[in-house]
């Protein structure tokens, strides 16, 4: 039975939240809220931008993002929903901001014309295991001084199996967020009218979900990407699967080569202590097994 909420974090579904001009106002809370006052970064308004990153060299790897957009000062935000766990994703988190950041310059442009870029990613797998918290925030600062002198690029990681708090201890928009996330599918309508409480645009974030304003055309284009999904994270699991069995199988068979080249070592050294004891000479002993007459 299909539950009432979609999954946000399937890509269609996550997309019609946080990637049309229906819902824009939703994204641009979430962009307030995710950032927050800081730097004074105040977003009021949103343009979408082509999530496809085109090469400049045909030959180049091409970049697709799941939402691209600046706000009224020009300021990139590229905001990536990953479920399954892609090893170098903090890398490409990296080559899709450097890239937003470039494609900035046209024709005459000035440097110091260039603004910032800020990628912020929604996982649901652990991409930094030895940090406590769900949240992270990345800039570029100096050593000694903590201070931001390089503000062109931004990141912030947002590990949804790190937020691990029930209902009843959300305590700010955020942890309200990341329970909509990673919980929306089972909802109740009682849990829902706790959650909205004070913040109506979790409402409709939860409204733009509900199964039933969705046409049967894209409830089925949405059960597909669900397939699609976990197809490709079974696929990656088998992978990985497959490399520690081989892994296991090749160093099985690098310790059965090197325990037998052990063996035949101890061998000559074993016969060379018996020849030794019956009085043959050290060169007739190291023509017979081989060893050094030194050894």
């Amino acid at each position: 039975m299909l539950n009432r909420f979609l999954d946000p974090k399937n890509d269609l579904a996550f997309k019609r939240v946080f990637g049309t001009e229906k819902h824009k106002d939703i994204l641009i809370h979430f962009l307030n809220d995710v950032l927050g006052p800081r730097d004074g970064i105040n977003i009021i308004e949103v343009e979408f931008l082509s999530p496809i990153q085109d090469p400049e060299v045909l030959a180049k790897k091409q970049s697709i993002v799941d939402v691209l957009c600046k706000d009224q000062n020009g300021r990139k935000y590229i905001i990536e929903m990953q479920v399954a766990k892609r090893h170098g994703f903090e890398s490409r988190a990296q080559y899709y901001a450097a890239k937003a950041y470039a494609s900035q310059m046209g024709k005459g442009g000035k440097y110091a014309d260039l603004k910032e870029v800020i990628f912020i990613a929604i996982l649901d797998y652990e991409l930094f295991p030895r940090k406590p918290h769900y949240k992270s925030n990345h800039t570029i600062r100096d050593d000694l001084t903590n201070e931001r002198d390089l503000d062109g690029l931004r990141f912030v990681f947002i590990e949804l199996p790190r937020f691990n708090k029930k209902l009843e201890e959300l305590s700010n928009i955020i942890e309200k967020w990341c329970f909509f996330f990673k919980h929306a599918p089972e909802t109740t309508s009682k849990e829902l009218a706790q959650l909205v409480k004070d913040e109506p645009i979790i409402e409709k974030a939860y409204e733009a979900l509900d199964s039933y304003a969705w046409s049967e055309q894209d409830l089925l284009r949405y059960d597909q990407e669900t397939k699609n999904e976990m197809d490709a994270e079974a696929i990656l699991m088998q992978r990985e699967i497959d490399g520690k069995k081989i892994g296991v199988e090749e160093g099985e068979k690098i310790g059965i080569e090197k325990g037998k080249k052990l063996g035949v070592e101890e061998t000559k050294l074993e016969t060379a202590k018996k020849m030794k004891q019956a009085g043959m000479e050290p060169k007739l002993i190291r023509q017979i097994t081989g060893i050094d007459v030194e050894e």
